[in-house]
């Protein structure tokens, strides 16, 4: 049985996900571009276009923490969540708990809830 709760959050990433590819897609014609004004536009457009799912990733990595981590190290995961700002544990997060859980694989798995 899948969670409704991030059925909807990976829903929204994917709709994120592709207005960032078509806002990298009007960077890349930006820089492409040989008139400033709009070559300018095009990436500051390009840009705007890709900030909602950086945003909404980042926010979706520690909703994530708080709702469903089951581990011994909660408090060292939150912690590097909420300072780190690379992005590079968020990344390792997803990779870690997000996926697993939207499976339903390891520690997120049916038989464990």
């Amino acid at each position: 049985m899948r969670d409704p709760w991030l059925e909807e959050k990976m829903a929204t990433t994917k709709k994120f996900g592709l207005t960032a590819i078509l806002g990298l897609a009007v960077i890349l014609v930006g820089f492409a571009s040989k008139e400033n004004l709009f070559k300018y536009t095009l990436i500051f457009v390009g840009a705007l276009l890709i900030l909602p799912f950086l945003v909404h990733e980042s926010l979706f990595t520690v909703w994530h923490w708080k709702r469903r981590y089951r581990g011994s190290h909660s408090d060292l995961w939150g912690a590097l969540l909420v300072i780190e700002t690379s992005g590079w544990f968020k990344i390792v997060y997803w990779i870690r708990h997000i996926f697993p859980d939207w499976r339903g694989t390891g520690r997120y798995s049916d038989r464990m809830r």
